[in-house]
């Protein structure tokens, strides 16, 4: 034990999962579900309490899909917080600082973005290789409805987020226009959370 709690502080020890096989398990099916119907509001109902400034939705994620095999990129506010050692010692998962190189990256609320390029797209031959994005939000209530549509979408689902960059619109759609390649996106604000695949169309709406 002391040989571990002089790697990992007393924050990054506590706040996983109780049962991780089964939280685990919980999670990855409502994450299976988000992305088969993009739009979907979910809610994470396992106890995780991550290392502030990150909320326990994106917490949930990390512990459920980063591991040794799934480099991670954090923004600043992330990165200075004890996250890092966090990810490390509930999933094994390396945090690298080469954006193009992560698996998952995960951005605070406010961060300004001016594109997804940044991040992993993928290949033409391997659009898997790409970066899943995580980004926190302030609410997913109350924000300017977006019009949603594309695959597993039945028509038009609405959403009204929150804390997006203001660019977003742009950015996605730029995310968009690569298809097959491009980042798949999760917002997240506090337990809820939603998937955005990089086939989703996304339009704004009149008030």
């Amino acid at each position: 034990m002391s040989l571990t709690t002089s790697t990992f502080g007393n924050d990054a020890l506590t706040g996983g999962f109780a049962d991780p096989v089964f939280d685990g398990q919980s999670v990855f099916k409502l994450m299976m579900d988000a992305m088969a119907r993009p739009g979907t509001l979910q809610t994470i109902s396992t106890e995780v309490a991550p290392p502030a400034p990150l909320g326990i939705a994106a917490g949930a994620i990390g512990l459920t899909l980063c591991d040794h095999d799934t480099p991670v990129w954090l923004s600043t506010s992330l990165g200075r917080s004890s996250l890092p050692e966090w990810l490390s010692f509930h999933t094994g998962a390396p945090i690298i600082q080469e954006r193009l190189e992560a698996a998952f990256a995960f951005i605070e609320t406010g961060m300004a973005l001016s594109s997804f390029n940044q991040f992993g797209i993928g290949t033409q031959e391997y659009p898997d290789r790409s970066t899943t994005i995580i980004l926190e939000i302030e609410s997913f209530e109350g924000g300017k409805d977006l019009a949603l549509s594309g695959p597993g979408i039945n028509g038009v689902s609405m959403i009204a987020p929150v804390g997006l960059p203001d660019s977003f619109l742009r950015i996605w759609n730029d995310n968009r226009a690569l298809f097959p390649r491009g980042a798949d996106l999760v917002l997240t604000a506090g337990r809820q959370f939603l998937c955005l695949p990089r086939t989703t169309k996304i339009i704004a709406t009149e008030m």
